[in-house]
């Protein structure tokens, strides 16, 4: 396969991707700029490298570069991944690549979170009144939501008032492929939730406007989520990063210390495979492991003799 024939077969593959696999409009960016660089590496080539090596050693030779740059192993991986599912898709349409590339190994990174006392602070001890904000309510309500149902941001944002049934306190949710669950939030967050509806939203025109909305009106994004916890952070009495992500660890591995069984929170997070919730189970060890070196009557003994 030469350059041309690439571009071509890679606008067919984002196309397939929107119209067929669905995938969330992050996704879709991805691996279009993934593809991109790629195609922009390519044509830098030398001309002989670019008319004659095959497609298998010119995507090499690309992730070579990337390693020489220090691009972080997560971002390589994820390239990896985007070429895998261009072959597949490729092999559905006839054609085989046989690339046989092997995914790099990543680090094992434990997810950061706020504590228990870190939340109730944000959300009961600060007032409304106290928030640098011309919708406090809103930005509670958010962190409300967020915090008690573990959704990421990108499915916070597209919650449309279709979607929310204050009765049963839940919300339908579309995740990553379009993939549709039910989440559950408490009494706390629909109160606040209703006291925004009634203090500061302009009554909805249709059941399809978007829950949360910005001071003008219009539909709130990803990038606004983000300020109002960078908001959030400047309110904490340490210097500890929040974002809308560490929130939906905080809520996964405080259900996991509750004692909420793994394959409940699997759902719940919307994860497709187990081993994607299982890395909030190592957090809960090591925590549990903290407090055994601390009560444990042998350490406290230890502990008395010194």
């Amino acid at each position: 396969m030469n350059l041309q024939e690439f571009q071509e077969k890679k606008d067919d593959f984002l196309q397939y991707l929107k119209a067929e696999r669905n995938l969330a409009v992050n996704t879709q960016r991805a691996y279009d700029s993934d593809l991109q660089q790629f195609v922009n590496f390519w044509h830098k080539l030398p001309i002989d490298s670019k008319e004659n090596l095959p497609l298998r050693q010119v995507i090499e030779r690309y992730l070579i570069s990337l390693f020489y740059k220090k691009i972080d192993k997560a971002s390589i991986a994820r390239k990896f991944s985007c070429f895998k599912s261009f072959e597949r898709f490729l092999k559905s349409r006839g054609i085989e690549l046989n690339l046989k590339l092997v995914r790099p190994k990543l680090d094992k990174k434990l997810p950061i979170y706020l504590s228990v006392e870190e939340i109730n602070y944000l959300l009961d001890t600060i007032k409304d009144a106290d928030l640098p904000s011309k919708r406090p309510i809103r930005d509670k309500a958010i962190f409300e939501i967020l915090y008690a149902t573990g959704i990421r941001c990108s499915e916070l944002v597209n919650i449309s008032f279709t979607n929310l049934d204050m009765d049963n306190r839940s919300i339908r949710i579309f995740g990553k492929g379009r993939k549709e669950r039910i989440v559950l939030f408490g009494q706390q967050a629909r109160d606040k939730l209703q006291e925004y509806f009634d203090e500061e939203r302009p009554k909805p025109k249709s059941v399809e406007e978007k829950i949360f909305l910005n001071y003008r009106g219009g539909s709130l994004t990803s990038r606004s989520i983000q300020r109002i916890f960078e908001m959030f952070r400047k309110q904490l009495k340490i210097d500890r990063a929040i974002t809308p992500h560490k929130i939906r660890h905080s809520f996964a591995t405080h259900m996991l210390n509750k004692g909420t069984d793994l394959r409940v929170v699997q759902e719940l997070l919307g994860h497709a495979t187990l081993a994607s919730t299982e890395k909030y189970t190592h957090v809960s060890l090591d925590e549990l492991a903290d407090m055994c070196n601390t009560i444990h009557p042998v350490n406290t003994m230890l502990n008395e003799d010194n």
